[in-house]
């Protein structure tokens, strides 16, 4: 590796040059300089599921994305879910409930998290520097009850703590899809964004979302999947959101802007 550099120039850098110059430090090079690697330590994120399965627990594609790009950006990644029945059981390959089962929302978002997720109630700002929450049904059905009752809604009180503490805490909360809906109800005054507010010939089916967003008190910020500015973010509160699959369009483009989404929660960390 090439020549360490002089105390002087390091002590003077900043960011990711002081992080590369201590990554390729000798073990005696990095305890001279212990006070400063602190710097370089990974954001520590939790990701809040909802289940498993797009029409009644968290979109998976949207999940993974969020892993992905978490993994890119070095972070440090913890999975929660609320230890609680799901509102119903959906038959994906019909699209229609199925009558007979009942299932637990930390059991089915085990399937997610490879079986490495703790109990909700377990999330604490202290052990993390940011919290993601990618979306799904499961977000409107399990983790509040907007797809029942919209503006009137309830959210779990073990999310509106989570998002209330880190709110507080003055830590980055990233949403998704439909889980902006969930800083809506709780931040009063947050800015989020679910794309666009018409469907637009089908392109955007759930753009009456948007109108709910705004009867809940929040500012509703029209956005693009992934073209121009994918992600909002509200400086303010802290809240970044992107609409993924609220918009009818290619994968790619939907992985992109959680991407952006992603990035941007990074980035508010300082880390």
């Amino acid at each position: 590796p090439p020549p360490l550099p002089p105390p002087s120039a390091m002590l003077t850098s900043r960011g990711p040059a002081l992080c590369t110059a201590l990554r390729r430090a000798a073990p005696g090079a990095l305890a001279s300089f212990h006070s400063s690697a602190g710097r370089c330590r990974a954001a520590r994120v939790a990701v809040v599921l909802s289940g498993c399965g797009v029409y009644d627990g968290t979109e998976i594609h949207e999940a993974s994305a969020v892993l992905v790009h978490l993994s890119r950006g070095g972070a440090e990644v913890q999975m929660y879910a609320p230890d609680v029945p799901q509102m119903h059981v959906i038959d994906h390959s019909k699209g229609q409930p199925a009558e007979a089962e009942s299932r637990n929302v930390l059991v089915e978002s085990a399937r997610i998290a490879r079986g490495k997720i703790s109990s909700l109630a377990k999330l604490t700002t202290a052990d993390h520097d940011a919290v993601i929450f990618p979306g799904g049904f499961g977000a409107a059905k399990n983790l509040s009850t907007f797809a029942v009752d919209g503006k009137d809604c309830k959210v779990n009180r073990e999310v509106e703590r989570v998002l209330k503490d880190f709110h507080k805490a003055g830590k980055p909360i990233g949403l998704c899809c439909i889980s902006p809906v969930l800083a809506a109800k709780v931040l009063s005054g947050a800015e989020v964004t679910v794309g666009h507010e018409e469907e637009e010939g089908g392109k955007w089916p759930y753009a009456g979302t948007a109108g709910a967003i705004k009867e809940l008190g929040a500012k509703h910020c029209v956005k693009e999947v992934t073209i121009s500015f994918p992600a909002h973010v509200d400086t303010k509160n802290k809240v970044v959101t992107t609409p993924a699959f609220m918009c009818e369009t290619a994968l790619h483009h939907i992985f992109d802007g959680i991407g952006a989404m992603v990035k941007n929660v990074l980035k508010l960390t300082g880390k």
